[in-house]
């Protein structure tokens, strides 16, 4: 596996900030057993030499450190979320009860084959709210595409599936499904009245641009509607 992102500079500016000598660095390394000389620390401050996923946990504890300010990133891929939460791939498969050669593919392919209990504890485990978490696996078209189906159609029979997908009971999701699918009919029956009344075609231009707007932000709606927050 590749080395993860590091940042020399971050690093530095994390030792630097809580008055760390290498050699006190690599103690403290020690003691959570990745053991390396002082140079080693200079080296990845120098930038000619990446630490690995163990060294970079180590020094993130070593130096009081989030691991993503020192990989000077947001965590967007599975990988990087991963790395954030400081699991190596062994013990994320592990927890998640996938099999370590799966979720090593799923990285590196950037596509997510686990079955719905372990997209359940995937999410749990990295601590990410199913809307980051579908795009992370890539699932969001998956969503995107049920919700549009529902919407515009017979809502009920995708509560199931929208449930088993987001990881929400399917009591929320039907009732968010049958908001949704509420306010998309009032779109329709606005349009079609100012169109029967022959209303100028700017009102109607107006209409069907909210209703784009609407659809474009349908995922967040539904998962704003169908979460731990939203009023039963």
């Amino acid at each position: 596996m590749s080395h993860p992102p590091f940042s020399p500079t971050q690093a530095r500016a994390a030792r630097l900030r809580i008055g760390l000598i290498p050699e006190q660095v690599v103690a403290s390394m020690a003691q959570l057993g990745v053991r390396r000389p002082p140079e080693a620390v200079l080296a990845w401050e120098a930038g000619t030499v990446t630490p690995s996923e163990a060294e970079l946990f180590a020094l993130a504890d070593a130096l009081w450190c989030p691991v993503p300010v020192l990989m000077a990133l947001q965590p967007r891929s599975l990988r990087e979320h991963r790395l954030a939460r400081q699991f190596t791939a062994e013990r994320l498969a592990l927890r998640i009860g996938m099999d370590v050669h799966d979720y090593a593919r799923a990285e590196n392919d950037h596509q997510w084959r686990g079955t719905d209990r372990q997209t359940l504890l995937l999410a749990d485990a990295l601590g990410i709210e199913a809307e980051e978490l579908l795009r992370i696996i890539g699932r969001a078209g998956e969503l995107d595409g049920l919700l549009r189906q529902a919407v515009e159609g017979r809502w009920k029979q995708y509560t199931a599936p929208l449930a088993r997908l987001v990881g929400a009971p399917e009591r929320r999701v039907a009732q968010a499904l049958r908001t949704l699918h509420q306010e998309y009919a009032g779109f329709n029956e606005r349009y079609m009245g100012h169109l029967v009344a022959r209303s100028d075609h700017a009102r109607l231009k107006e209409i069907a641009t909210e209703r784009a707007r609407w659809l474009h932000a349908l995922s967040d709606r539904f998962l704003h509607l169908a979460g731990p927050d939203s009023r039963p």
